[in-house]
């Protein structure tokens, strides 16, 4: 099985904390449609065969692409990319939806819906020059499922500076209020080329202490819990059967192909990307060539890269199955490292598999350069 990521490289306003590729340029929609169409074709051979079982349209804000250019582009997907595709899903912000587009976008084939809603307060989303407002957000579930939806995720953000936990109490009560069936919810990082970055420096915005957002984390694996929702990667929960599949292969390290610009891709052994220009893109693909950049790993960064992937599963590190692969017994060689981790609450080893406990989920990051190989530990 395979993946097919589609970025829509085009949003309304810049939020001020996103430093993913986009442009508020919307005259470049249809020449840059156009070209992920011709890249499908050039690339179709890229995953060698695989069949792809899903698709993910994100950006940017793939909501915004007017009907005409999803159908144009779905429809290549289904002439490169033919056969049964287990999930097709569209990235949305409240402020796109209403009864006509959904009801396109569900004739079209997409199935799972995943908004960026990031909070349901004014306070936040006026500070995160969000367009769309807390009514919108707190009614995009209902007009999901009226059209007949029944996939969703709901992405939201903890961290913000504030006195107390209280916006973050109440967006959290209402996400699971509305019992979306999956929840992804990723810390306020400040970037430095991003508007909150810039502000950081001149001292307009202070972001919040460490101990302030782990808090929220905390607060976010407890209730997510108590209300019936697994976590099945750091910052993604869901209901049992409810999973996202397209994200859920990212971790499990299944092959995936990126169309558009600034898209990544991962063919099982090697990676690579196309530069994060529209433009270029556009120029480059009207040549007949591909803006595509190969980004070549040695055997050492393809494990160290499973090892960081994996340990933020609750399926875990099956180190069994690196030692089929790699001919090594990670076990043996940083054994001395997992015993610490271990001792100290952050791992746990069952058989050959190592999992994070939710004390470890703090510190994914740094547990897993405990115990990455360097060249020495592969001789």
């Amino acid at each position: 099985m395979a993946g097919l990521y589609i970025h829509i490289p085009f949003c309304k306003q810049a939020c001020h904390y996103c430093d993913f590729h986009f442009s508020t340029n919307l005259q470049l929609i249809s020449p840059v449609v156009e070209s992920m169409v011709l890249e499908m074709e050039l690339r179709k051979d890229y995953l060698k065969g695989e069949p792809v079982d899903t698709v993910y349209f994100g950006g940017g804000t793939p909501s915004l692409l007017p009907a005409a250019a999803l159908e144009q582009i779905l429809g290549q997907v289904a002439r490169v990319f033919p056969g049964k595709k287990l999930e097709v899903t569209l990235e949305a912000n409240p402020d796109d939806l209403n009864p006509d587009s959904l009801s396109t976008w569900k004739s079209l084939g997409i199935d799972r819906l995943s908004l960026g809603i990031q909070s349901f307060q004014e306070e936040i989303l006026t500070a995160y020059n969000r367009a769309h407002n807390a009514k919108q957000a707190k009614q995009a579930i209902e007009l999901g499922r009226a059209a007949g939806f029944e996939k969703f995720s709901i992405d939201l953000i903890y961290g913000y500076p504030h006195g107390n936990h209280a916006l973050w109490k109440k967006d959290l009560k209402e996400a699971l209020s509305l019992d979306p069936g999956h929840l992804s919810a990723y810390a306020l990082t400040v970037e430095p080329k991003t508007t909150f970055g810039n502000w950081t420096k001149k001292g307009k915005f202070i972001p919040a202490e460490e101990e302030f957002v782990a808090q929220q984390f905390e607060w976010l694996q407890e209730q997510c819990e108590q209300a019936g929702y697994l976590q099945y990667e750091i910052s993604n929960f869901s209901r049992p059967d409810q999973g996202a599949i397209h994200n859920s292969n990212y971790w499990k390290r299944v092959p995936y192909l990126g169309i558009g610009p600034s898209a990544h891709s991962f063919d099982g052994h090697a990676r690579g990307h196309n530069p994060p220009s529209n433009p270029n893109y556009v120029k480059t693909l009207a040549a007949g060539k591909l803006p595509f950049v190969v980004e070549l790993l040695e055997k050492e960064e393809l494990i160290n890269e499973e090892i960081l992937t994996s340990l933020r599963t609750s399926w875990g590190l099956n180190t069994a199955s690196l030692a089929d692969r790699y001919q090594l017994d990670l076990l043996q060689i940083k054994g001395a490292s997992i015993a610490k981790l271990s001792a100290l609450g952050m791992i746990h080893a069952e058989g050959k598999t190592l999992t994070l406990t939710r004390k470890g989920k703090l510190l994914a990051d740094s547990i897993a350069a405990e115990i990455f190989l360097d060249s020495h530990d592969l001789l």
